[in-house]
C-alpha cells in the first residue's frame, strides 16, 4: 500500500475508522482522499487524520488507485451511477455496503474490477472481521491492496462465493449484537440473584473479554475449552445443561439463518 492512492466515497464511522487504520498503518495522509455531503463530517475527518477531503465525489476519486465504496446500501445506486463517468478501468472498487451485489455494482458503474467486503462494528475499534469477495477482474496486486485495507481494522478473511457474504453477514456481520444480548441478560440476571447491577454488569463485562482471549488465545477449539471448565456434577455443568434443554444451539442456528436469509433478501430488493 506505499504508493496506494485510496478514495473514499462517504467519510461515516466506518471509513473514519478505515483511514485511521491506514494511518496508523503509516500510510501517508497524502495517499487518502475522502468525499461526503455533510460539512462537519469532512471538517472532522480532515482534523483527525489530516486528509484531504471534498464535497464532490468526482474530485476525490481522481487519481485515486482503490475507490472504498462506504454509503449506506440505500444510497448506492445514485452514488455508483453518477461516479462512473468519471471511472478509469484500472480503479478498484471497494465496497463495505451491506446487501448490495457484485452484479448491481456492475450494473451501475460498467465493468470494474470489484471487491465487496462485510466488515463488522468492532472495526471501529480496530478489532474487527471482514469477509471479501473479488469478481474475476480483481488482480492479484488489487486482492491485496484490498487485503491491507480491511486488515487495518482487524482480520480479512477471502470467501470462495459472494453467496457467503451473506453467512459472513449472520456470524460476524450482525454478530455483535448477539453478545451484547447475551451481556444484557447475564447482567439482568445477575442483579435478579443479588448482586447489584453495576457489579453485575462488571462481572459479564469481564467475563465476556476473559473469555474471548482465551478463545482467540488457545490452541483447542471452543467446545473443547467448554469441556475443560464444565466439571461433572458441578455449577457450570448445571448451566450448560439449563441452556441446551432450552433449546440453545437450535435457537443459535435459526436465529443466524434468519439473518443469512434477510441479507439475500436485502440484496435482492437493493439490487433492483
Amino acid at each position: 500500500m506505499s504508493n496506494t492512492r485510496i478514495a473514499f466515497i462517504g467519510a461515516g464511522n466506518m471509513a473514519a475508522s478505515l483511514i485511521g487504520g491506514l494511518r496508523a498503518k503509516g500510510l501517508d495522509a497524502a495517499q487518502i482522499r475522502a468525499s461526503d455531503p455533510g460539512t462537519e463530517t469532512r471538517t472532522r475527518v480532515s482534523n483527525e487524520h489530516g486528509i484531504e477531503t471534498f464535497a464532490d465525489n468526482a474530485q476525490a476519486i481522481d487519481g485515486a488507485d482503490v475507490i472504498v465504496l462506504a454509503v449506506k446500501p440505500q444510497a448506492m445506486k445514485a452514488v455508483c451511477e453518477a461516479l462512473r463517468p468519471s471511472l478509469k478501468p484500472d480503479q478498484l472498487v471497494v465496497s463495505i455496503a451491506a446487501g448490495i451485489t457484485c452484479a448491481s455494482m456492475n450494473k451501475w458503474l460498467g465493468d470494474q474490477p470489484i471487491v465487496r467486503c462485510m466488515p463488522n462494528t468492532p472495526a471501529l475499534l480496530r478489532q474487527g472481521v471482514s469477509g471479501l469477495f473479488a469478481t474475476p477482474q480483481v488482480s492479484a496486486e488489487q486482492r491485496q491492496q484490498a487485503e491491507e485495507l480491511l486488515s487495518a481494522v482487524g482480520l480479512a478473511l477471502w470467501l470462495e462465493t459472494e453467496q457467503q457474504l451473506d453467512a459472513v453477514t449472520a456470524v460476524s456481520g450482525s454478530g455483535p449484537a448477539y453478545f451484547f444480548l447475551l451481556i444484557e441478560a447475564m447482567t439482568a440476571a445477575g442483579e435478579k440473584l443479588g448482586l447489584p447491577r453495576e457489579i453485575a454488569a462488571k462481572l459479564t463485562l469481564q467475563t465476556a473479554l476473559g473469555a474471548a482471549h482465551m478463545a482467540t488465545s488457545s490452541d483447542v477449539d471452543a467446545a473443547e475449552l467448554r469441556r475443560r471448565v464444565t466439571s461433572p456434577a458441578g455449577t457450570t455443568e448445571a448451566a450448560i445443561k439449563s441452556f441446551q434443554a432450552g433449546g440453545f444451539e437450535a435457537l443459535v442456528e435459526k436465529a443466524l439463518g434468519a439473518a443469512a436469509h434477510r441479507s439475500a433478501e436485502m440484496a435482492e430488493q437493493l439490487g433492483q
